[in-house]
């Protein structure tokens, strides 16, 4: 009877990891259910990685719940299997998703998982051979787990963790940074919002991991750390599966798949790609586009759609934008929107209208990215450059 009164032990330290997990579960399956209606597979890759980071809490959550002194021989330790290998490919994957239109599942991603699906069978191994050997239900682990998992195997996991996460994070920031510069040559008002949910994504998972890392060294190497040091590990943990949750389901990174590249080639300046002289012809040719269309006005202008019009193709306008004026097409329109509210503002419309009704009107399509632009081409705000045109 004195079991059942000393688990479950709601302490501080279990009852908040236990509340924040069940929180991440349950958007864990909130895009399940969506990914069931609309079969976009970054619900469904965002949903595992919210349920395998839920999973690796359990350890710390029952342990501070008293589990182990409670039910010593219950073999838990052998359920409680480390999928730490699959977190990295899973982070990948779903950045792929979101930044690749048209993504589907190949069956050759699957080789990405070979680390983490060896680990399970391992451990599974590992438990059948225990569970043979005479004496196994009165010790808490048996004699693999104690001779072999324990000392060896586990800090093996642990290095060949460190080296997929650093691996499978700079790949998805990579792909990342690829996809945005993709976005500002091709688009004239990237998408914003969605673009700040991948970059968080990534950032909270990064710095999850660099203190993973910078707490596993020093508890290594300079000092055994108490488990009450190494529960911050994991409250935060829970956060972050709280922010990815409500973020990762509430941010809708569909739009990005309907976003389409006519051309795969990148002709941003750089000395890979040295700029070229073009001819005035073709500078003029922009420019007289420019004043007597003003495609800049339209705030979901694309490459694809100004060169329709001007009868060239996106790879040509794009290599012309580049070369000619040594900006991309994002900033190349830019300007002009930002041109095009300083006329508005030195005309006295500002005192009539807000100025971010002007830069509606000019092109721009939310507050930030109007502020963000405007501040970056002017060196000043709006509103300073407002004040300063009424003097």
């Amino acid at each position: 009877m004195s079991f059942f009164l000393t688990f479950p032990n709601f302490s501080s330290y279990s009852t908040i990891l236990l509340f924040l997990a069940l929180q991440g579960l349950i958007f864990g399956v909130l895009l399940v259910r969506r990914y069931i209606k609309r079969k976009n597979p970054s619900d469904l890759l965002l949903a595992l990685l919210l349920f395998i980071t839920c999973f690796h809490r359990t350890t710390f959550i029952i342990g501070f719940m008293d589990w182990y002194d409670t039910y010593r021989n219950t073999k838990i330790n052998y359920y409680l299997i480390s999928l730490t290998l699959a977190v990295g490919p899973m982070i990948f994957f779903y950045v792929k998703s979101v930044t690749s239109p048209g993504f589907r599942w190949k069956k050759s991603y699957f080789l990405h998982f070979i680390p983490a699906i060896l680990y399970i069978f391992y451990r599974l191994t590992i438990l059948a051979y225990d569970a043979s050997q005479p004496g196994y239900d009165e010790l808490q682990n048996g004699v693999l787990m104690q001779r072999l998992d324990m000392p060896y195997v586990s800090t093996f996991v642990s290095v060949a963790y460190f080296f997929s996460m650093t691996l499978y994070l700079a790949f998805s920031i990579q792909a990342f940074l690829s996809y945005r510069r993709k976005l500002n040559h091709f688009y004239s008002n990237t998408y914003r919002y969605e673009m700040l949910w991948l970059a968080s994504f990534l950032g909270v998972y990064t710095f999850l991991f660099g203190y993973y890392v910078v707490q596993n060294a020093i508890d290594m190497s300079i000092t055994s750390l108490h488990w009450t040091t190494l529960w911050w590990y994991h409250f935060l943990s829970a956060l972050v599966i709280v922010y990815v949750g409500i973020r990762g389901y509430f941010t809708e990174t569909s739009k990005l798949l309907d976003v389409r590249f006519s051309e795969t080639h990148d002709y941003s300046v750089s000395n890979d790609h040295p700029r070229e002289e073009i001819d005035d012809k073709d500078r003029n040719r922009i420019l007289a586009f420019i004043q007597e269309k003003q495609p800049h006005l339209d705030p979901y202008l694309t490459i694809a759609q100004m060169a329709k019009e001007m009868n060239i193709s996106s790879n040509q306008l794009s290599y012309l934008i580049n070369t000619g004026f040594s900006v991309n097409f994002n900033d190349f329109i830019n300007q002009y929107r930002v041109k095009a509210i300083n006329k508005e503002i030195e005309s006295g419309k500002h005192k009539q209208y807000s100025l971010l009704a002007i830069a509606m009107e000019c092109g721009f399509n939310s507050k930030a990215t109007f502020n963000r632009v405007y501040k970056k081409i002017m060196g000043m705000s709006p509103s300073e450059y407002a004040k300063k045109s009424d003097m």
